[in-house]
């Protein structure tokens, strides 16, 4: 018997995409417990087209998919929107979650897990990704090149919007909060993911990659985040 949960409100669609039945209708059931409306999808071509259709709040993707996998669905996925992607992998190997994060996802989880620690890694996902309510969060950062207005969730660089996931948003937004200050990767990894997250700080260093690619002009030459090596990453101050 589930032990009463928090509910979410308002009322978020989280698509639940595995081949196997069991663990589908388990995250089900535990997701519309916490709250959520669970949508499911067996293989990675009925995945797209609820996506699509549906438009769901987050994703909970398993990576090994008959038909199309889950790594073509989320490189598909992350073409045509943000929309926040927690990946399952059977594999625990690091480089198999970082090749996850590298895709795009905003989180990994890895079989087998307990449900009650994936429906609370879908509520931490959702929470970065909602716009800000209070008013210390409702400014608008400008440094340089980069606008970010977190009230709207919304990024330009050079006055060009530009689509972030969640994570990426919230990782330009520490930076942006203090140019020039440098962040340690445990630092980024506690403000990013909380301080109990178990994964890799090497997926901090996913995470500013894929965020190089969408705001830097040359992502080998970097002038917007900057590496300090040996400690972490910095947002360049702009110039006098």
């Amino acid at each position: 018997m589930l032990a009463p949960s928090e509910t979410a409100a308002p009322r978020h669609t989280v698509l639940v995409v595995d081949d196997d039945p069991k663990i589908v209708a388990t995250v089900a059931r535990y997701l519309a417990h916490a709250g959520f409306a669970p949508l499911t999808a067996a293989d990675g071509i009925a995945a797209l087209a609820v996506a699509r259709e549906r438009r769901p709040d987050l994703i909970v993707l398993d990576r090994m998919l008959p038909g199309l996998d889950g790594t073509s669905v989320c490189r598909i996925l992350r073409d045509e929107s943000a929309v926040p992607i927690i990946m399952l992998t059977a594999r625990a190997a690091e480089s198999e979650r970082l090749e996850g994060l590298d895709l795009g996802a905003d989180d990994y989880v890895v079989k087998p897990f307990s449900p009650r620690e994936l429906v609370a890694r879908v509520r931490a996902v959702l929470r970065r990704s909602a716009p800000a309510d209070g008013a210390a969060e409702r400014e608008v950062l400008a440094v340089g090149e980069l606008t970010l207005d977190r009230a709207q969730h919304e990024a330009r660089v050079r006055g060009e919007r530009v689509e972030l996931t969640a994570t990426e948003f919230r990782l330009l937004a520490v930076l942006a909060s203090a140019p020039g200050r440098v962040y340690s990767r445990g630092e980024l990894m506690e403000q990013l993911f909380g301080w109990d997250y178990p994964g890799s700080e090497r997926g901090v260093d996913v995470h500013v990659k894929n965020l190089r690619r969408k705001i830097e002009r040359d992502r080998d030459r970097p002038t917007i985040v900057e590496t300090v090596f040996g400690v972490g990453y910095r947002l360049a101050k702009p110039h006098a």
